[in-house]
């Protein structure tokens, strides 16, 4: 069993660059990543967190490294791949968990949050795609997983320009699939329910908000991020070998109920 199982699920010899990978959701999968046996880059914009990960993943016995950037700037993006390169070498796997929630009301929501929300959540992974996909379709094998929302299929609570790059997080999935698939490529996307992470603080500030939400899963409960662990895994592992273009919910019935 344990042959078969390191057989499915091992990611032993493989490079993981991980964005958004100091906190929250991302900060689960490159320690799940990292403890399946990748090499892991994380990518963040606050350094201390990133080196408390980093130390983390090491202390687990995981290879670990980081570049700290604001993936928001095109430029950092650029540079980001590069320094993150140097770390391992090429990535056979990427995850796009960089995220910034900023949502006011539409009638409120100003061009420089428009800006820098699409940057962040949608034109960061499309750039990070286009100059890692071809290298991993080359090498014949990769891995692209993106991190989409609720709000990548239907509107509320402000939605606004974070629904909108949300959405185009599964259009870009499908698109990546369909580039890159036939050479190997397996690229899908997690779309969370409501999961405690820093960028949900302000829901969890309120009790009643709270326990409403976690009232219309299925399960009875909001999301960890430990919850997206298993699925990383998953989807980055020769498990995943017939999976792609896929919006895989993880959401405790959520988006069902």
């Amino acid at each position: 069993m344990t042959v078969f199982l390191d057989e499915l699920f091992s990611l032993r010899g493989r490079v993981a660059l991980v964005t958004g990978g100091s906190s929250g959701i991302g900060r689960g999968i490159a320690s799940a990543l990292g403890q399946a046996g990748a090499a892991v880059v994380v990518v963040a914009r606050r350094e201390p967190p990133l080196i408390e990960t980093v130390a983390e993943l090491r202390r687990a016995g995981c290879q670990a490294g980081f570049v700290r950037a604001d993936l928001a700037d095109r430029a950092e993006v650029a540079r980001t791949a590069e320094e993150a390169v140097a770390v391992f070498g090429e990535p056979d796997i990427l995850v796009h968990a960089a995220g910034i929630n900023l949502r006011p009301r539409m009638g409120d929501l100003t061009t420089p949050d428009w800006d820098r929300t699409l940057a962040l959540n949608l034109d960061a992974a499309f750039l990070l795609g286009q100059r890692f996909g071809p290298s991993m379709a080359a090498r014949g094998w990769g891995r692209i997983i993106t991190i989409g929302s609720q709000q990548s299929v239907r509107a509320f609570g402000n939605s606004g320009a974070y629904g909108v790059s949300k959405a185009g997080i599964l259009a870009l999935t499908r698109s990546q699939a369909e580039a890159w698939s036939s050479s190997g490529v397996r690229c899908n996307a997690i779309v969370p329910g409501f999961v405690k992470t820093p960028l949900t603080q302000a829901v969890f500030d309120d009790p009643d908000r709270e326990e409403a939400l976690a009232a219309r899963t299925m399960v009875g409960r909001n999301g960890e991020p430990a919850d997206f662990m298993g699925v990383a895994v998953f989807l980055a592992s020769a498990a995943a070998e017939y999976v792609t273009g896929q919006a895989i919910f993880v959401d405790g019935g959520f988006s069902v109920s």
